[in-house]
């Protein structure tokens, strides 16, 4: 079991219910769902799949610090039974779940991600009355376990800076609606995996990790499958814990930490190059950067952003199947500083001390199979 209240931020997308492709995954647990829908019986179907999850959503309550967050991709439903099309609302009855055991629910976020197929017309066509419309999003539910964290030592208020994001993305990560980012198939080896897996970008899980925890925070996924969250959780600098009941998801997760050092590296390398960019066109529209990064010599527009670093990765070792550490250099990746418009002001120098080493283990990973000191239980 996972101690009580030891994880600071969960991202998750679960199976999704009333969706065909997981019904196996829904009926394994509770037999009963697949009598339901052989009489027909769509709505039972459904909530008896939703208690499934339930079951999870408390052990998540209970994991989670006070002031610790969840973030939960889900689509809705739409599924025939009986000749009557319609629609299982997951986000509104998960939603509720959350509001019963006494979530705090957050403005969530919807992410639009059209279909590439030619033909979007589902019903009568062209003909009113008839005609349904064609569900192209899907929720990443937000919500917060009592009042919102608070950052007391000074330890805890460094750590917190460090872990800004830029203005421009403050801009963009926290807007109501995500229309850059698509569901992309992921190459894997295993076709059975590969046609079972339905998981979301990296950069949907980076952002939200990004969003919603500091560096060397605890990220949970209780549905790991592929491992994109452990893999996210990597590239941002925060510990990671999964939870797989599926033997080949889990086989799969634990291959994914060592995609490899580049890859990871190279992610945020082209998250610094685009603050470059952006902050080159500023200037060049005249707009002021009042502030200088000390990490990095560049501008940037708030001072919260002074302090932010990006902790390039130098190395992943695996101690045990399904577990890793991540070590981290404390030098800030260099190319960056040049004769920018403007000096640094007195205001926006910070101390250099830190409480992170040269190199320092700050991440660990673990994909573990349900063993009795991880598990979830459903």
């Amino acid at each position: 079991m996972i101690a009580d209240e030891t994880v600071d931020l969960v991202v998750t997308s679960p199976p999704y219910p009333m969706i065909k492709m997981w019904d196996d995954v829904f009926i394994s647990m509770d037999s009963s769902i697949r009598s339901a829908l052989e009489h027909d019986e769509g709505l039972s179907a459904f909530e008896r799949m939703h208690q499934i999850l339930d079951a999870v959503w408390e052990e998540v309550f209970r994991v989670l610090e006070p002031g610790g967050i969840i973030c939960v991709n889900i689509g809705d439903a739409t599924r025939t039974i009986h000749g009557e099309y319609r629609l299982y609302s997951n986000h509104a009855r998960i939603l509720t779940t959350f509001m019963r055991l006494g979530f705090v629910t957050l403005p969530d976020i919807l992410w639009r991600k059209p279909t590439n197929g030619p033909n979007k017309f589902m019903g009568s066509g062209m003909l009113p009355a008839g005609a349904y419309v064609t569900y192209e999003h899907e929720y990443i539910l937000v919500a917060r376990k009592g009042a919102r964290r608070i950052f007391q030592t000074k330890d805890e208020k460094q750590v917190r800076r460090q872990s800004a994001f830029f203005w421009e993305e403050r801009n963009h990560w926290f807007s109501d609606v995500w229309t850059d980012l698509r569901g992309t198939k992921q190459k894997l080896q295993n076709k059975d995996i590969q046609r079972r897996s339905a998981a979301f970008p990296l950069e949907l899980a980076y952002r939200l990790i990004n969003m919603f925890s500091v560096k060397q925070d605890i990220v949970l996924d209780p549905f790991l499958g592929t491992g994109t969250t452990l893999a996210a959780a990597t590239a941002s600098g925060r510990h990671g814990l999964g939870v797989e009941i599926d033997e080949q998801f889990f086989n799969t997760a634990c291959e994914l930490p060592q995609a490899g050092i580049e890859t990871f590296n190279q992610y945020n390398m082209e998250r610094l190059n685009r603050h470059v960019s952006f902050i080159a066109q500023r200037i060049q529209e005249g707009k002021s950067t009042k502030h200088t990064n000390t990490h990095y010599g560049f501008p940037v527009v708030t001072k919260q952003e002074t302090e932010l670093i990006i902790h390039e990765l130098t190395s992943i070792e695996c101690k045990n199947r399904g577990e890793f550490d991540v070590i981290y250099s404390n030098e800030p990746q260099r190319g960056y500083s040049k004769n920018w418009p403007g000096e640094k002001s007195d205001e926006d120098k910070v101390d250099s001390d830190s409480n992170w080493s040269k190199e320092e283990v700050i991440y660990s990973s673990s994909t573990e199979k349900i063993p009795p000191q991880t598990q979830l239980p459903l």
